[in-house]
């Protein structure tokens, strides 16, 4: 390890010198992000990855870090990968995995047609052709392993297989693992193909024999999600499981497997987990889960195989998200963690005492010298007598004696949580600071409020969750700081479906709406979406399934096109090229209607950006152009 110079001298070379009290679009893509790459393999350190995008050159540059694990000065370093265990290295030291694009179909019309070596045609014979933000060019990634030199030749563990692991457009080295005897590869995979790949959930963790090289469907039971196997260091295995097919929002629990005995771990806990990490001994297990409008650390031990009902217990608790486990340190468990009013940060967690270290401080200084935004939580009534938590950021300088324009957030997924998170374009920290107060609901539809409230929105996306949207903007209305005939709604994914929405059964209670890569017309979502497993568990089905109640209900009563006769209010739409989660028409078909109905709109077009948006002048513009539309109509 080589000492370089120290992160605090790093992040002033880099960052602005800011002379104001507010966090501006600039400042906000200035910002270190932090990425935990592991605890050194003799738990003294935390290594981790600070990146920081320049807008000047449109790109991102990254330094490595050590930090002890009981604090201090971090140091950059340049041979990392020294001080972390390679998982990918079998437990004998003789292998290493790794995986890579196999070439498995004839889709290029060059390659079908040797004496057109100019065409760009692509034929595909089903669907799968293209997936989030790229086409399907014929090749699938294979896992392989070979002699730990670079030298030797590798094992293509899935010859001939039209099948991918990693599982994309997500997955990554999570998905295979050495199992701890090193005689065999865990791996997860969907192997299913074209169409039936479009309408399927299932992927399954196989486990490949070194020896014969057969290969074990591990998980064949079970008809949904089985993702991220991992070994206990007693040699058990456990993963994440959801257990219905085509639902991909489902219960995600902790499975073990012992001896070919599968047993859920967490089966009668109201809640879906999200990471998790075995304990060192191998007694317990560690997840993230959603709770109250936050992610918190929560622990359930490990049995065995008996009959005793595990226990969940949650660890921590309050207004921040952990958005990861890093890994162990001796009674410290090192994570990540993150508020509205912070950038992700590295801490351990004293389990035995429930202290707090904060062990890296890459963005500390900046925000000593801004006024943060005040946040707070309110439970609002909703049409149904229900209580809903609301989240309500203020402006940093807030002052209940004035009247502030007020942003309703409409929270995409449309069934993840909305908690502590720190996004790089919808942050309410900048919202606020820009003089908006902001009313972040966690309408029907979120995880971390049990399983029933999360599970309603599906085939109800314009039902019960546009209510408590409303409830939630009406209660907040009545506060003598909100000005009322000031009042915006804004959102991506489904939260620009909720504006679409919105916008025709609002009663002019908004003044203005933006909609990101929103779902504007439900049937030709339907024709141009591509996991069609997604349309059809939320929709209930095709649209021209007239003997299909739910989905009737769905396209006759929930599509916003059917709205669009009530819009008159003004609209940003904003929509990416390469989205073809939400495909670019939805957007195009939206704006189209603004015009023709004279109503001002903007249409924002980023054709090299697909359902986010990542380069950092795109993000900059993003920002100005979110930021001006509000200044204009609100």
């Amino acid at each position: 390890m080589k000492k370089i110079c120290t992160l605090f001298a790093f992040v002033i070379t880099t960052l602005p010198i800011f002379s104001q009290n507010v966090i501006t679009p600039e400042a906000l893509w200035e910002l270190g992000r932090v990425s935990a790459l592991g605890v050194s393999k003799d738990g003294k350190s935390v290594v981790y990855r600070v990146t920081i995008p320049s807008v000047a050159d449109n790109t991102f540059n990254s330094k490595v870090y050590v930090v002890p694990v009981t604090g201090g000065n971090a140091l950059e370093i340049e041979d990392y990968k020294s001080l972390l265990i390679d998982s990918k290295i079998s437990p004998d030291g003789k292998y290493v995995l790794y995986h890579e694009p196999v070439k498995m179909e004839k889709i290029n019309g060059k390659d079908l047609y040797s004496d057109l070596d100019k065409t760009t045609v692509q034929v595909y014979n089903a669907l799968n052709y293209r997936h989030w933000d790229t086409y399907n060019y014929g090749s699938y990634y294979h896992v392989f392993y070979r002699l730990n030199n670079e030298a030797s030749t590798g094992v293509d563990i899935m010859e001939g297989q039209p099948y991918s692991c990693p599982t994309m457009p997500f997955g990554g080295g999570e998905d295979y693992v050495w199992a701890p005897d090193g005689k065999s590869i865990l791996y997860v995979s969907k192997k299913v193909v074209g169409t039936e790949y479009a309408n399927n959930t299932n992927t399954d963790i196989y486990s490949y024999n070194l020896e014969t090289k057969l290969t074990e469907n591990l998980t064949s039971d079970n008809p949904g999600y089985d993702n991220h196997p991992k070994f206990s260091s007693q040699g058990v295995l456990a993963w994440t499981q959801m257990k219905r097919a085509g639902y991909e929002a489902d219960k995600n629990d902790i499975i073990v497997n012992v001896n070919g005995m599968h047993k859920n771990l967490t089966a009668t806990w109201d809640g879906t987990v999200g990471g998790f990490e075995w304990a060192p001994d191998g007694k317990k297990i560690y997840f993230t889960a959603a709770i109250g409008g936050t992610v918190q650390l929560f622990e359930i031990n490990y049995p065995g195989m008996t009959k005793a009902l595990p226990v969940v217990q949650q660890l921590t608790e309050g207004d921040f998200d952990i958005t990861g486990i890093v890994g162990f340190s001796g009674d410290k468990i090192i994570l990540t963690r993150t508020d509205f009013n912070h950038a992700t940060e590295i801490f351990s967690y004293d389990l035995k005492n429930k202290i707090w270290l904060q062990l890296t401080h890459v963005n500390t200084d900046y925000y000593k010298s801004i006024s943060l935004s005040k946040v707070e939580k309110r439970w609002i009534t909703t049409t149904d007598n229900k209580q809903m938590l609301v989240w309500v950021i203020f402006p940093p300088d807030f002052d209940p004696n004035k009247k502030y324009p007020t942003l309703l957030y409409l929270q995409g997924g449309p069934q993840s949580a909305l908690s502590q998170f720190y996004s790089f374009r919808w942050n309410f920290q900048l919202m606020a600071a820009n003089g908006y107060i902001v009313v972040a609901p966690n309408r029907r539809g979120m995880p971390g409020h049990g399983v029933e409230w999360n599970e309603q929105i599906s085939k109800d996306w314009g039902g019960q969750s546009m209510q408590d949207y409303l409830s939630a903007i009406d209660a907040l209305a009545k506060e003598s700081y909100v000005d009322e005939t000031r009042l915006g709604a804004v959102g991506a994914s489904y939260g620009g479906y909720s504006a679409y929405y919105l916008a025709g059964i609002h009663n002019n209670r908004f003044k203005t709406f933006i909609a990101h890569a929103g779902v504007f017309n439900l049937e030709s979502m339907y024709g141009t979406t591509e996991e069609l497993f997604f349309v059809n568990w939320d929709a209930g089905g095709s649209y021209w399934d007239k003997d299909n109640a739910a989905a009737q209900k769905t396209y006759s009563q929930f599509n916003p096109i059917n709205y669009a006769d009530k819009w008159n209010t003004p609209m940003l739409v904003i929509h990416g090229e390469k989205d073809y989660r939400v495909p670019i028409g939805q957007g195009q078909e939206a704006f189209q209607l603004l015009q023709q109905k004279g109503i001002k709109s903007r249409f924002v077009y980023f054709p090299d950006e697909n359902h986010w948006i990542l380069k950092p002048q795109n993000g900059m513009a993003w920002q100005r152009e979110f930021f001006r539309w509000l200044k204009e109509t609100l």
